[in-house]
C-alpha cells in the first residue's frame, strides 16, 4: 500500500460526515459497507439488529475508488482543507433500480429521492470515519449538536422532550401539532431539516425566519428549543419517518411526532403509512412515537381540527393545510388565509429568497 489518499467531499457528503461524527446517526460510526447497506435496504436493520431504515453511503468515482484502494487511509477534505478521516474497508456497487424500489417503493426517476440516489457516483466506500472539523456554512450557526441539546434539556430539567421534524415554513397545522405536544411534555425541540432539498422546497433562511417568528411570538420560548438538522432530505416517506425518529432520539428527545404523510412527496405514500411502519418497530426505537392526525381548518368548527375531533371531514366546509398549498399561494404572490398561516409568519419571511432553485 502507498501513503494516505485524499478525497474531496461535496457539501452533502461533508454534512453526512459531520452527522456521523457528531452522533446524530448513531449507532453508525462510518459510511455503510456492503453488508450493512444490504441489511438496511432489505430489513431496515443494521447487521447488529438495531433499527436503521435508510442507507448512509459515500459515493465516489471509479478512479477515486481505485486510488483509495491502494492507500493506507484517506484524508477527507472540503474546499482543500482536511475535515475528516476514513478507514476504507469496502468498495462496492449495487443494483440501483432494485435498491430504490425497496427504499422508496418506486424506481420512477420523477421521485426526488430516487433521482438523488441515481445521480450518485458509481462506487460506494464503506468504513469508519473521524470528524476533525465541524462544517461552517451560512446555516451552521443555527445547528446544535446532540451533546448540546442533551445539555440544554438537562439544564432546563426536561424529562419528556418531543421532537418535531419539518422542512416547511410553519403554518397553523404545524402549530396545532406543536401545541398538542406541549400539553404532554416538558419541552419541544423543533428541528427543521435544511440540507439538500428538491427545487421548489423552502430555503433554510425562510424556514428559520418563520420559526423564529412563531416561537418568539406565539409559543412559550422557555418551552421550545429551535435548531436545524443539516442533512439530505430523502423524501422516503415511512422509512424516513423512522429515520427522523432515531435522529431525534440521538439528540435527547423522548418522544417524536409522526403526522400525516411524514417525509412524503407528490402522493407517493399513503396518508398514514408512516404511522403503520413506526408501529412495526414499537418498543425498539428508543423513543416513543406520537402518531398525530393531520390537522385541517373547519369553518363550522371554526378552528384547526382533525378527523378525530371534527365530524365534517371531506365536506366543503373544511380546508386541508399543507406545505404544498402554502407554497403555491406564496408563489402566486397571494397572502395566505390568516386562518391557515399567521400574517406575522408571512411578514417575517417577506423579502427573503423563498424557494430552493435547480
Amino acid at each position: 500500500m502507498t501513503g494516505r489518499a485524499q478525497l474531496e467531499l461535496d457539501r452533502n457528503q461533508y454534512l453526512e460526515l459531520e452527522k456521523i461524527g457528531l452522533g446524530a446517526f448513531a449507532p453508525l460510526d462510518g459510511f455503510m459497507d456492503e453488508a450493512t447497506f444490504h441489511s438496511v435496504v432489505e430489513t431496515m436493520r443494521l447487521p447488529s439488529g438495531a433499527v436503521f431504515p435508510l442507507p448512509v453511503v459515500l459515493d465516489v468515482s471509479e478512479a477515486d475508488a481505485e486510488r483509495m484502494q491502494a492507500s493506507a487511509g484517506v484524508d477527507l477534505t472540503y474546499d482543500g482543507e482536511v475535515v475528516g478521516e476514513l478507514e476504507p474497508r469496502d468498495f462496492y456497487s449495487c443494483d440501483r433500480p432494485a435498491a430504490v424500489r425497496q427504499v422508496y417503493g418506486t424506481d420512477d426517476d420523477s421521485h426526488p429521492g430516487v433521482a438523488f440516489f441515481n445521480r450518485q457516483k458509481p462506487i460506494f466506500v464503506g468504513g469508519p470515519v473521524r470528524l476533525l472539523k465541524r462544517a461552517s456554512f451560512d446555516i451552521s450557526a443555527d445547528e446544535l449538536t446532540p451533546d448540546e441539546t442533551r445539555a440544554i434539556f438537562a439544564e432546563r430539567g426536561w424529562q419528556r422532550v418531543v421532537g418535531f421534524q419539518t422542512r416547511n415554513v410553519p403554518h397553523r397545522a404545524h402549530e396545532y401539532l406543536q401545541r398538542v405536544a406541549l400539553e404532554h411534555a416538558d419541552g419541544l425541540f423543533v428541528q427543521p431539516l435544511v440540507g439538500h432539498k428538491r427545487a421548489g422546497d423552502y430555503t433554510p433562511q425562510v424556514v428559520m425566519a418563520g420559526y423564529r417568528a412563531l416561537v418568539g411570538q406565539f409559543l412559550p420560548d422557555n418551552k421550545v428549543v429551535l435548531g436545524i438538522l443539516s442533512t439530505v432530505m430523502r423524501y422516503a416517506g415511512p422509512r424516513e419517518a423512522v429515520f427522523h425518529a432515531l435522529i431525534r432520539r440521538n439528540y435527547g428527545c423522548t418522544h417524536f411526532i409522526v403526522g400525516r404523510d411524514h417525509a412524503g412527496v407528490g402522493g407517493w405514500y399513503g396518508r398514514y403509512e408512516a404511522h403503520e411502519l413506526t408501529r412495526r418497530f414499537e418498543g425498539d426505537l428508543g423513543i416513543e412515537i406520537m402518531r398525530l392526525h393531520g390537522p385541517y381548518f373547519c369553518a363550522v368548527c371554526d378552528g384547526i381540527v382533525t378527523e378525530q375531533t371534527c365530524p365534517h371531514q371531506g365536506s366543503d366546509v373544511t380546508h386541508e393545510i399543507s406545505g404544498t398549498d402554502m407554497r403555491r399561494v406564496l408563489v402566486e404572490g397571494h397572502q395566505p388565509d390568516s386562518r391557515l398561516m399567521r400574517p406575522q409568519i408571512v411578514a417575517a419571511i417577506d423579502g427573503l429568497p423563498l424557494f430552493v432553485e435547480d
